[in-house]
This record gives structure tokens, sequence and C-alpha cells, in this order.
């Protein structure tokens, strides 16, 4: 049975609380009304059952991670099963005893997982000490054939490195998607503040364009510690054009649809793929050219 060329992307931003089983909760409720409402791919925020403890540095912290599969796949997969949608779910994966990452599991639309993306670019910033906990990824870039659409998935600080996107693209994904917690601090100004979220959307945006793919990013809202969160989750088509956005401080759920179809249209028309020169590229992989 071919695959429709109209699917619908359900975004779900929301806040999290310090009580992981209640974000779950949230989590798996927000995933039966977004698929209700016609979503058959859903992806939620980065690190969804957790506040976005990366904040500080604290051993304590590690008991957070949990197996996968284990009890959140476990859940989202009856929702995954029940309505026959795919989730999207980013989440601190405890791979061995001292070996952690910061992971999103794919679950198709009949409950099974298709397999995990471990985050590659690992931040090191005030207020996102990710190195501290995370081992950066070990799979490489992937792409997942959903029943509904070839996808790739990314993770926050992923979305800054143009090579993440076109390497996922150029496995044959038609939507790439990335899960996100980025916020602002407290004390910043307001230019500096809309300068970040319009860089934020920007970078992404252009890899919509470059790769001639769909871009979804969903983002949690709400303050915890010193930062807050600025939501603002998108989709743009092939184009850059935004399709929706959601707003910078409200729990939220974005359904959109989007036509398969405009990644061939879109890649006829502005044949980068084609026009790449391959055999000029080679530098690409040293740190830095003196």
């Amino acid at each position: 049975m071919s695959k429709p060329s109209i699917v619908n992307i359900g975004l779900i931003q929301f806040s999290c609380t310090p009580d992981p089983s209640g974000n779950l909760a949230k989590a798996v409720a927000r995933c039966e009304e977004a698929a209700k409402k016609g979503a058959k791919i859903i992806c939620l925020q980065e690190l969804f059952r957790t506040e976005y403890f990366c904040r500080t540095e604290e051993f304590e912290q590690f008991d957070l991670a949990e197996s996968i599969p284990g009890l959140s796949t476990e859940a989202l997969a009856r929702v995954a099963k029940e309505y026959q949608v795919v989730i999207i779910a980013s989440l601190f994966e405890k791979r061995a005893k001292g070996l952690y990452h910061n992971t999103a599991a794919v679950i198709d639309a009949d409950g099974s997982l298709l397999g995990i993306y471990r985050k590659m670019h690992i931040p090191e910033d005030p207020a996102f000490f990710e190195k501290f906990y995370f081992t950066p990824g070990d799979l490489g870039y992937k792409t997942f054939k959903t029943r509904y659409s070839e996808i790739g998935v990314l993770i926050c600080w992923d979305q800054w490195y143009p090579e993440a996107a076109r390497l996922t693209a150029l496995k044959g994904a038609d939507i790439l998607f990335y899960p996100t917690a980025i916020g602002w601090a407290h004390e910043e100004k307001p230019e500096v503040k809309k300068c970040q979220a319009d860089a934020w959307q920007t970078i992404q945006r252009s890899h919509a364009i470059a790769n001639g793919v769909f871009v979804a990013s969903t983002n949690r809202v709400g303050s915890e510690g010193h930062l807050d969160f600025w939501g603002g989750s998108f989709v743009c088509d092939p184009f850059g054009e935004i399709l929706q956005l959601g707003s910078q401080d409200k729990e939220e759920i974005l359904i959109v649809p989007c036509d398969l179809k405009e990644v061939d249209t879109t890649r006829r028309h502005w044949p980068f793929l084609r026009d790449r020169r391959i055999d000029s590229y080679e530098e690409i992989t040293k740190r830095y050219i003196d």
C-alpha cells in the first residue's frame, strides 16, 4: 500500500515539572490528543520526562536516566499502536553503568520501536552542561522508514550544524525532526532574546531550503531555574516557509499538514543535490583549515 502524500505532523510543546511520572502522563495525554486531532507523526520536546537538569552538574541527576526500551517507550508504544501514529520521544538513556546518552526513540504506528538516534553534538555552556551527562552519539546520522514517511531525527544542538542536516537528508529523509530544549537566561536583554530566537529559527529554515525537506522543531515552554524556555515550535516547508508557529509561552499542540510531493517538486526547481561538487569537499572533515 502506497504512503499518503499529505501527512499531518503533530508538535507538542509544554512545561515540565520535577515529577517524571507526571511529565510522562502529560506527554501520553498530549499524544492522544494530537492523534485525535489527526496527527500521524508526533514529536515531543527534548528530554520531556524531566525538567532540563543540565542547568547544573549534579551526580544525583543520573538517577533520572532510563533504559530504551523501557517505561517511557512502553507507555508511548501503547498510544502509537492504539491510534496508529508515529511518536518521536527524546529521553535520557542509561545505556550501561556510567554510560548515558541524550537519545530519541522512534516508535512506529504499530507500536514497534523502529530504532534510536543518539545526539551527536553535545554542548557545554553556562546552564547547558550537557557534556557532564551525555556521551556523544555513536550511531551516526539515521533515517527511519515509518508507516507515513521516511524521517530523520536530530536533537537540539544538532540543529546548528548543516553537516548533520545534509547527511540525514542524503540518507532519504523527507522530514527532519528536531526535539529541542532551548531558552533564555532571565537577565538577557529583550533585543538579545529576539536575536537568539531568530537565529535558532533561521538556521533550521536554511536546512529545509538547502536540502529540500520539511523541518519540524518542537521546544519546551516555561521557567526552570534561571532559564525561560522560548517555545516557538514550528514546521517549515522545503522552501523554508513557516507553515505554523507556536507561541513562546503557552502549552500547545500544533497540527500541520505536509504534502510530501513538495520535496520532489522543490528539488526539481532548486536542484542543490544535483549540483553538489562532491569532488571538492575533502577538506570539510578537517577541524580548521590553516
